[in-house]
């Protein structure tokens, strides 16, 4: 009973969490359109958001080392309440960006205290139904996450402190658990070498699939305000494409494991092309064409990360799929601080089709560099199963490691 509680405390955190940072990047974005931010002030968010997760990833390990689960935790969240409430006092762009930095720490932070609180309460047993439960937790979160915008006013105090009060409210559930606190792991080593020895395919792929994710959910409401959208829909629009990621992952993991993956990458790469093309012309067939389109897009671009973590995984022994883990995350955060403010850049000067166009020249350089691959080497014909990867820190490898076993 006392692991269901701790596991519940766990999940409710993440829930809270997400609801919190994860609305931030919509409601920013919404929010910098209303005090007329330029585009690329608004892809700068975006780009800083990332590297605090960035910096996030790298510290929260050390600093739960130094000072135990709880203590890491309270910090991150206290830099994400801080980042929230900051937006309230100033309408500088820059200053907002910085503020962005912190609630980018508090993400990647938060999601390390978790995951390997949670690693250290599962057993062989019960691993698999832990693990599935929480990402479901977190994909349904992150879906309400982006519908949140709907009902929150932008540039508004009341809207930003709300979502600081979901950030300090994550605090309770394990400040308040009976559990007792596990013993901290030892940080993981980065080394994104590994990453490149082990599959130079899969880091291209970690890449790409941050340029379509982080460009679409940082800078997509400004391609909704571009082709027409209201708030509502926007909201709806940037959650269309989360269910499309989350639907994608069952076929897409039986295509991974049934099949050659480098074919699997490729074959996504040209179907999301497809997709992209789609996408800029649904922009005048009504708000229905729009939103399957973007359900469309996500299906087919948000797979890709988790099928290229398999990919490398194949090539990986079992000591090294924790620091893999990590140093793919660390190329996925290199390509998400990047693509937003690319991103918004290329909308500024050619109209709102960029972000597409350039999302789609990311899948071509994909497709190229796959087949050129594929003349390298043969892929081994033992391999891993597929998992679905959260993209949320450093130390998510050691919670999958278990569930790469050789099928």
């Amino acid at each position: 009973m006392r692991l269901i509680i701790s596991f519940a405390a766990l999940f409710l955190s993440v829930i809270l969490l997400q609801l919190s940072t994860g609305g931030v990047g919509p409601l920013d974005a919404i929010s910098g359109l209303s005090l007329n931010f330029n585009k690329g002030q608004i892809g700068l968010l975006g780009s800083a958001h990332f590297l605090g997760f960035f910096i996030g990833c790298w510290w929260a390990p050390r600093l739960m080392g130094s000072v135990g689960h709880s203590r890491a935790f309270a910090v991150c969240t206290a830099l994400g309440a801080m980042g929230l409430i900051g937006h309230t006092l100033t309408e500088d762009p820059y200053v907002w960006a910085m503020l962005r930095i912190a609630s980018g720490t508090c993400v990647a932070g938060c999601y390390t205290v978790i995951e390997a609180w949670l690693n250290s309460k599962v057993t062989n047993e019960n691993r698999g139904r832990a693990t599935g439960v929480y990402r479901i937790v977190d994909m349904s979160a992150s879906l309400g996450a982006q519908l949140i915008i709907a009902v929150l006013p932008p540039a508004s105090y009341v809207s930003y402190n709300l979502l600081a009060i979901l950030c300090c409210a994550a605090l309770l559930p394990l400040t308040l658990t009976k559990a007792s606190q596990p013993e901290t792991p030892d940080a993981p080593r980065l080394r994104p070498k590994l990453a490149w020895r082990c599959s130079p395919l899969a880091v291209a792929g970690v890449i790409v699939a941050a340029l379509s994710s982080a460009s679409f959910r940082m800078v997509g409401p400004i391609y909704g305000q571009e082709v027409g959208l209201e708030i509502g829909q926007i909201a709806f629009f940037l959650a269309a494409f989360v269910l499309g990621g989350a639907l994608a992952q069952y076929p897409m993991g039986w295509l991974a494991d049934k099949y050659d993956r480098r074919w699997v990458l490729i074959w996504l790469s040209v179907v999301a092309i497809v997709s992209c093309g789609i996408t800029m012309m649904a922009s005048s067939s009504g708000i229905t064409g729009v939103m399957l389109s973007a359900v469309f897009f996500g299906f087919t671009t948000f797979p890709i990360f988790s099928v290229s973590a398999a990919h490398a995984n194949d090539f990986a022994t079992s000591e090294q799929r924790i620091e893999l883990a990590a140093a793919l995350m660390f190329f996925f955060a290199l390509g998400a601080i990047a693509a937003p403010y690319v991103a918004s850049s290329l909308i500024e000067a050619y109209g709102p089709g960029a972000l597409f166009g350039f999302i789609a020249l990311g899948h071509v350089v994909l497709i190229i560099f796959g087949l050129t691959r594929m003349r390298a080497r043969p892929t081994p014909e033992d391999r891993t199963k597929y998992v679905y990867s959260p993209r949320t820190s450093f130390v998510v490898g050691r919670l999958l490691r278990r569930q790469r076993e050789r099928r």
